[in-house]
C-alpha cells in the first residue's frame, strides 16, 4: 500500500496484511445508473434510440453491443435503431481521425496523451479501439480500454475495445455503425485506433476523415519507408517516444520519412503529409498534432475534399455491407452448404483443385439466378415497358 499518497484498502482480510494496491477513484456519473430490461420489448429501439441521442453512455455502449452482435434475432433491432439515429437532424458531423502503426509504436500510450489534451479543451472524444481475436479461440483480451487510465475516467470520453473477429484491415465488420453512434451521441471526435499489424491495415482509410500513421525510430530505413501500403494513406506521420536517449534516434527518422514521403504520391490532394516527432510519454508534441489535424480539415473542407470522402465513405460502408450480406446468405443456402462439404472432402484428398472446386461451386448461384432470371426478367420488361408508355404520352 502506497500511505503517501494516502490510500486504504476499502477492506482488508482479517488477520491479514493490507494490499499492496492503490484505490483509484472512477467516473463521477452525472446520470442515473440505467439497468437493462430483463426481457425484450417493442420499444427497445426507440428507448435506446432515444438514450443515445440524449448521450447516455449506457444506452450508447448496449446500442453499439447489439449492431456488433451476430445474432440473428438482433439484426432487426439493431438496423431499427440506426435508421432511428440517421433521421436526426444532427449537428455538424464529427472529425473521424483514424490511428495505425507499427507494432510496440504505442498507439494507446498516444490516445491517452491527445485525448486528455483534447478533452482539457472542452472536446467530447469517443475512442474506438479493436483488438486482434485469437485465430484459436476467437477471444480477444480487450485490454487497450486499460492502458487509458487517466481517459477511461473522463466523463468526456468514451472508449469502446471491440474484437477484430478475424476481419482483416485493422477494423471490425460493425466500426462504420459505431461511428455514427458516436456521433449521434454527441461526441464531436471519433479516434480509431488500429489492430496495428502493419502495412495491410488500410481499411480504415475508408472509413475516416484524416489517417495518423504512427511510427519508431529504427522500424526501417528509407527503402523500407517508401515501400507502397499504409504509409502511402497517411495524411499525418508521427515518430513518437522522442524523449530522453531515445530523441536523436527519432529525429534522425523523422528526416529519413520526411526524404521518403518526398517520392510518393500524396492520398489526399494539395497536401504534403507532415513529419512530427512526438513524446506520448511527457506530451511533447500533442499541440503540433492538434494544429496539424486543424491544418489538414480546414484543407480539405475548403477545396471540397470532404464533401466528396465522406460520400466516398457511405459508398464504401455500402459495398461492404452487400458483401457481408452476399456471403452470409450464399453459405446459409441448404444446397451451397451440402455441395461445398462434398467439394472440401475432395479437395482434401486431391482430387479437385481449390480454384476448381471455387468454380463449381459459384456455379450453382449461377444457375440459381438463371432458374430465377424469367420472372425477372418479365418483370422488369413489364415495368419497362409501362415507363416508357408513359414517358411516350409525355412527349405527344
Amino acid at each position: 500500500m502506497n500511505e503517501r499518497m494516502g490510500n486504504v484498502p476499502a477492506w482488508v482480510p482479517e488477520g491479514q496484511a493490507p494490499f499492496a494496491s492503490l484505490e483509484i477513484p472512477g467516473v463521477v456519473r452525472t446520470e442515473p445508473r440505467r439497468m437493462p430490461p430483463h426481457h425484450k420489448k417493442a420499444d427497445d429501439a426507440k428507448r435506446l434510440a432515444a438514450g443515445v441521442l440524449k448521450g447516455h453512455r449506457g444506452d450508447l455502449a448496449r446500442a453499439i453491443t447489439l449492431v456488433e452482435s451476430n445474432a440473428p434475432a438482433h439484426r432487426p433491432l439493431a438496423r431499427e435503431i440506426l435508421t432511428l439515429i440517421s433521421r436526426k437532424d444532427q449537428p455538424s458531423p464529427a472529425q473521424r481521425i483514424g490511428i495505425s502503426g507499427v507494432p510496440g509504436a504505442g498507439k494507446s500510450t498516444f490516445i491517452e496523451a491527445f485525448g486528455n489534451f483534447l478533452c482539457d479543451r472542452g472536446h467530447h472524444l469517443a475512442v474506438l479501439t479493436v483488438d486482434p481475436s485469437s485465430t484459436i479461440s476467437g477471444g480477444s483480451i480487450l485490454a487497450d480500454k486499460t492502458r487509458m487510465e487517466l481517459l477511461s475516467r473522463r466523463e468526456e470520453c468514451f472508449i469502446r475495445p471491440s474484437p477484430s473477429s478475424g476481419v482483416l484491415g485493422g477494423v471490425t465488420r460493425k466500426t462504420r455503425e459505431t461511428i455514427l453512434l458516436c456521433e449521434a451521441a454527441g461526441y464531436d471526435t471519433i479516434l480509431v485506433e488500429t489492430v496495428g499489424v502493419g502495412q495491410s491495415e488500410i481499411d480504415v482509410r475508408s472509413m475516416v476523415d484524416v489517417f495518423v500513421l504512427l511510427m519508431i525510430a529504427g522500424a526501417g530505413d528509407d527503402l523500407q519507408g517508401m515501400k507502397k501500403g499504409i504509409l502511402e494513406i497517411a495524411d499525418i506521420l508521427a515518430v513518437n517516444k522522442a524523449d530522453g536517449a531515445n530523441e536523436i534516434r527519432a529525429l534522425s527518422t523523422r528526416a529519413e520519412l520526411e526524404r521518403a514521403v518526398a517520392f510518393l504520391s500524396p492520398c489526399t490532394e494539395g497536401w504534403t503529409p507532415p513529419v512530427l516527432a512526438i513524446s506520448a510519454q511527457t506530451g511533447k508534441g500533442m499541440q503540433e498534432m492538434n494544429d496539424a489535424l486543424v491544418s489538414f480539415h480546414r484543407h480539405v473542407r475548403t477545396n471540397g475534399q470532404y464533401a466528396m470522402r465522406r460520400k466516398l465513405q457511405a459508398i464504401s460502408w455500402w459495398r461492404a455491407l452487400v458483401e457481408q450480406e452476399l456471403r452470409t446468405r450464399f453459405f446459409a443456402d441448404p444446397e451451397v452448404s451440402s455441395k461445398a462439404e462434398l467439394l472440401e472432402a475432395r479437395i482434401s484428398v486431391g482430387t479437385m483443385t481449390p480454384s476448381l472446386a471455387a468454380e463449381e461451386l459459384l456455379g450453382l448461384m449461377s444457375l440459381n439466378l438463371a432458374a430465377r432470371g424469367p420472372e425477372n426478367m418479365e418483370f422488369h420488361h413489364e415495368e419497362h415497358e409501362d415507363h416508357e408508355g408513359k414517358n411516350s404520352g409525355k412527349q405527344l
